[in-house]
């Protein structure tokens, strides 16, 4: 398998969660329940002074893996290489094991859209991407992983199966996959498929790190909030998960909604014990 070398080589992290600013202080108190952070990448790209120096303090307490949002990888104009070099540079500061992006766009025809908007699951859009991820693992000698997100409708165009198109995407990159388990949920209750055979097309060593959160169900539809605590079907699937996959950390992605700062380590926790469980850590 193409990319089975680079995930195998890199460290093993653990459990830890994405770092937001109203939990700075619980963050930084609570060093022994949470084994690394995720940072968005896009909240310290023009940094202050002040908060590069919280940066730094954040990376004496924490490996930090930079997660970045608007890199719009699967646009078909290609990239913003202003935004691109901002985002080496930040990522070359850090120097993490890996960092990470959204299979998705954010803008098109140098429209910014505001949200990251799934891409069509053909091959015309798979050559796009492989080409900016080319791009971008170029300007940025780091291992990158790709993050799948969630979509509310089936795109007309197309004609390759999700997971199909994710494990064709990983190989033909080179790239690990971040998956994001919630996402995954969603996308199998709203679309009508099993999740445990999605990650039959997908290589297990390609998997990289995980996402987790709460959704919240409306009108028969899930929805990825941030906002909610992990429902009990993503905790099982998140342990189906890493019983398949050589997982080397999870993040829980809290944004919203916080509740008291021991449940989210009860969440973390929780997850520290199935990776365990299955030797993916100590």
């Amino acid at each position: 398998m193409k990319g089975e070398g680079f995930v195998m080589k890199l460290p093993v992290l653990g459990v830890g969660m994405g770092y937001r600013d109203p939990l700075s202080n619980q963050i930084l108190s609570n060093t022994s329940g949470i084994d690394f952070l995720e940072v968005t990448a896009d909240h310290f790209l023009s940094s202050t002074i002040k908060r590069r120096e919280f940066l730094d303090k954040l990376s004496s307490e924490y490996s930090l893996i930079p997660h970045g949002l608007n890199l719009s990888l699967g646009s078909a104009e290609g990239l913003n290489y202003e935004y691109l070099k901002d985002l080496s540079g930040l990522v070359s500061y850090l120097n993490p094991p890996w960092w990470s992006e959204h299979i998705a766009f954010t803008k098109a025809g140098d429209i910014e859209i505001g949200h990251l908007s799934p891409l069509p699951f053909n091959d015309e859009s798979l050559s796009a991407i492989c080409e900016n991820i080319r791009i971008a693992k170029e300007e940025i000698n780091v291992p990158l992983i790709l993050e799948n997100i969630t979509y509310n409708v089936d795109l007309p165009w197309n004609n390759i199966e999700e997971s199909k198109y994710l494990g064709e995407l990983v190989y033909r990159s080179n790239c690990g996959l971040l998956l994001d388990v919630t996402n995954l949920y969603i996308n199998s209750h709203n679309h009508n498929y099993d999740p445990i055979e999605f990650l039959k097309n997908i290589p297990q060593e390609s998997i990289t790190q995980l996402h987790f959160v709460g959704g919240i169900e409306k009108d028969g539809k899930w929805i990825d909030s941030h906002g909610h605590n992990t429902q009990e079907e993503i905790f099982n699937l998140i342990e189906e998960v890493l019983k398949y996959a050589p997982v080397k950390g999870v993040i829980l992605e809290r944004d919203t909604n916080f509740p008291e700062f021991n449940i989210l380590i009860d969440e973390l926790d929780r997850v520290r014990k199935l990776g365990r469980k299955y030797n993916r850590w100590d």
